[in-house]
């Protein structure tokens, strides 16, 4: 009794402290803007200092889409002055030799698609249409599945894809063209089935035979191996099934997206922050922990919530809150005014020794996603 207590009491410390936090992240969003001008930021390291990544790489999405809600929340307009020209930025760059591949959605849903919705404007129309083209060829009819990557792994297939699925679910609705969903719909058919297990850990590789679609083998990627439970992946996992059940009211997804969060808070540790990976060793006390996944499941689990009825919803939000205030109180960097990340504590991907207790953009990007959720953010782009 005294934990139930506890959880409650957290929640309730969030809800006490969440226009402060909403005025704290503001203000360290400004300082960003003159701190990272035109990067395209992926990793902050131990000195706080962001990279620059070329724009075709994945990440290029996550820091113009915090600027977007950002704007959609306050109608300040120096976050829609420093948003406007990524949309155009990631356009050229398919214009010329470039990587582009599964994460499109990543790319476009927070630059063109929210731009769109707020300005109308039919440029950032134009585009997000011709990336949801571009993610719908990728599709294999034989497997079932949207193609992970370019070069030599024609097969494979990521669950991380479960988020790009709003591209194509967007796509679908702007233009009444059902064929958008169909292929989103047969995707997450395969992540459901495939993807996510009986006891809602998640694969993060699945490896078919591209010709005959016919399932060779899991990978571990970036989690410890073909059998873990990378965290993160739960988060893409859960978040992605929620939206898809948002787009189709399939009752399927909701419960895809309920067992991988039952399994994601049963496995969390005492102060609500995952472990990269669940089932990364016996013990986990030495393991480092990934609040870019606590980040990610936290707006998947506000969105569980918010399409439940109160008292089915509400353990969701309760969990969502939890994880919320730790990465609030324990990996905030509010007290570093020269480190340009919001959150410290993230993992990328430790089997391969890179990026480990880094700050990572996407999960300050959802670390504010979450956040304007709370503070009656309604509009969605993932």
């Amino acid at each position: 009794m005294a934990q139930v207590h506890d959880q409650w009491k957290q929640a309730a410390q969030l809800k006490g402290v969440l226009p402060e936090v909403w005025e704290q992240l503001q203000v360290k969003v400004d300082r960003m803007i003159s701190q990272l001008g035109d990067k395209s930021p992926h990793v902050a390291k131990a000195d706080g200092i962001y990279d620059d990544m070329r724009l075709d790489w994945w990440t290029s999405g996550f820091w113009p889409g915090m600027l977007w809600i950002l704007y959609d929340m306050t109608g300040k307009e120096h976050y829609k002055t420093a948003a406007w020209e990524w949309d155009i930025r990631l356009e050229q760059r398919f214009t010329e030799d470039n990587n582009f591949h599964h994460d499109v959605g990543f790319q476009f849903l927070p630059t063109a698609v929210i731009k769109h919705q707020i300005t109308g404007d039919s440029d950032a129309l134009r585009r997000a249409v011709y990336a949801a083209n571009f993610l719908a060829g990728r599709f294999n009819y034989a497997g079932r599945f949207l193609r992970a990557w370019n070069q030599d792994k024609r097969g494979w297939a990521i669950v991380d894809s479960s988020m790009n699925l709003s591209l194509l679910f967007w796509a679908a609705a702007e233009l009444e063209d059902p064929r958008f969903e169909q292929v989103a719909r047969m995707h997450a058919d395969t992540v459901v089935d495939r993807f996510i297990r009986p006891d809602g850990s998640v694969n993060h590789i699945l490896s078919f035979d591209p010709a005959s679609g016919e399932l060779i083998e899991s990978l571990g990627g970036q989690g410890a191996g073909p059998n873990s439970a990378w965290s993160r992946g739960a988060s893409w996992a859960l978040h992605g099934m929620a939206n898809v059940y948002r787009y189709t009211r399939d009752t399927r997804y909701l419960e895809a997206a309920q067992r991988v969060a039952h399994y994601f808070i049963a496995c969390l540790p005492d102060d609500s922050v995952p472990h990269w990976d669940f089932r990364a060793a016996d013990s986990l006390s030495d393991e480092p922990r990934d609040t870019s996944a606590g980040a990610c499941a936290a707006s998947g689990l506000l969105e569980l919530a918010d399409m439940l009825p109160g008292a089915e919803g509400m353990p969701y939000r309760q969990a969502a809150e939890r994880i919320l205030l730790s990465l609030t109180n324990h990996y905030g960097t509010w007290d570093q005014p020269e480190h340009e990340a919001i959150l410290i504590g993230g993992t990328g991907h430790k089997p391969a020794g890179q990026n480990v207790d880094v700050s990572l953009i996407y999960g300050d990007y959802y670390y504010v996603e979450s956040i304007a959720k709370l503070m009656g953010w309604k509009r969605r782009i993932f």
